[in-house]
């Protein structure tokens, strides 16, 4: 399996910098296997049926992406440089662990300081990565990065133009609940109030799950032999209410959609066996490339993804690889928005 197995030209301009208004009016491709359909968000309620069950990722987005001003007193007077700072993930002992731009302006021990009276002393790094330990905790702080921090766009959105106020709600799901992530559960980005009430009026259930996205998610397969990468952690929960729910329904013989392949990896962490899962918590770096066995996912609604990234090689292990670029190839000859901001698509697998 090579990573140029999951490649694919795309021309620029089906990258989406802005969502679709309002969100569920995005177009939506499904796929029955290799039979392709046009359609829209709006009509996922005619692809469900009354019993299915949808399993949302509950992770709330930060705005981990700050601005920042490191000053030195030397022998030459004071200097300071400008720091952009992006926060990838807390750590066990309180700091967070961000990428800093550029990291080598600054010096362990150093302190940057940011807007809304937020702070921070780089206390070491590793892997590039920097460890920043905040002059404020709790409520303090969520309140100073919410004033200080932008949304951390994907590197294709934010090469195009800058975050703004409007990426605040656009970057955000209308269920996000629980604080942690570093990149949006994409395809979640889709759903809006009306949808919502459309979809419980036809017996459509929902269960809420959680896992905190990380950088990683962007990060590019740098080996050839795709089964020689290793994907980056990231937090999850699978609580006993939610797996219970997903078991019921599988009993009364619904269908189990992911939203989302943060909601596809999570659930399969957490399966048992065949049909099974049990509520779960920890961190997972499980790859999801063709050859893996499916458990519990019935069908996926994703966005449209990059080439040769990881998230290409789980969709093509849902689908099929041969399905998948058909899928990706109809996309590009309709037209569809790619990527984080761009339209949906509904997978089914044959069989």
């Amino acid at each position: 399996m090579k990573l140029s197995d999951f490649d694919f030209d795309l021309p620029e301009d089906l990258i989406a910098v802005r969502p679709a208004r309002p969100r569920s009016s995005a177009r939506m491709l499904v796929a029955q296997g290799a039979r392709i359909t046009d359609a829209h968000v709006t009509d996922l309620v005619e692809w469900l049926r009354p019993g299915d069950r949808l399993v949302l990722n509950d992770t709330r987005v930060i705005p981990a992406r700050l601005s920042g001003v490191r000053r030195r007193h030397g022998g030459d007077g004071p200097t300071e440089a400008r720091i952009e700072a992006t926060l990838l993930e807390p750590r066990a002992d309180g700091s967070w662990a961000a990428l800093l731009k550029p990291l080598k302006k600054v010096r362990d021990g150093e302190d940057i300081v940011f807007s809304a009276d937020l702070s921070a002393t780089v206390t070491g790094r590793d892997e590039g990565a920097a460890h920043l330990r905040f002059n404020l905790a709790g409520e303090d702080f969520d309140a100073a990065l919410a004033q200080a921090g932008a949304m951390p766009l994907p590197p294709y959105i934010a090469a195009r133009r800058p975050a703004d106020a409007q990426d605040l709600e656009d970057y955000q799901t209308i269920w996000a609940a629980r604080r942690g992530a570093v990149a949006a559960p994409t395809a979640s980005l889709h759903f809006d109030a009306a949808l919502m009430a459309a979809l419980a009026a036809r017996g459509i259930a929902f269960s809420h799950v959680t896992l905190h996205v990380g950088a990683g998610t962007f990060l590019p397969v740098k080996v050839d032999d795709v089964t020689q990468h290793r994907m980056h952690a990231e937090w999850g929960e699978v609580t006993e209410a939610a797996a219970r729910e997903i078991m019921e329904t599988r009993a009364a013989g619904g269908r189990i959609v992911a939203v989302g392949t943060t909601a596809l990896r999570l659930i399969e962490t957490a399966a048992t066996g065949p049909r099974q899962i049990a509520a779960w918590q920890g961190e997972t770096d499980i790859f999801i490339r063709p050859g893996f066995s499916f458990r519990i996912a019935d069908g996926l609604m994703t966005n449209f993804h990059l080439p040769k990234s990881t998230l290409m090689m789980l969709v093509s292990a849902f689908l099929g690889t041969a399905e998948i670029r058909s899928v990706y190839a109809h996309a590009i000859a309709a037209r569809y928005r790619f990527f984080s901001y761009g339209d949906a698509s509904l997978l089914w697998p044959e069989g």
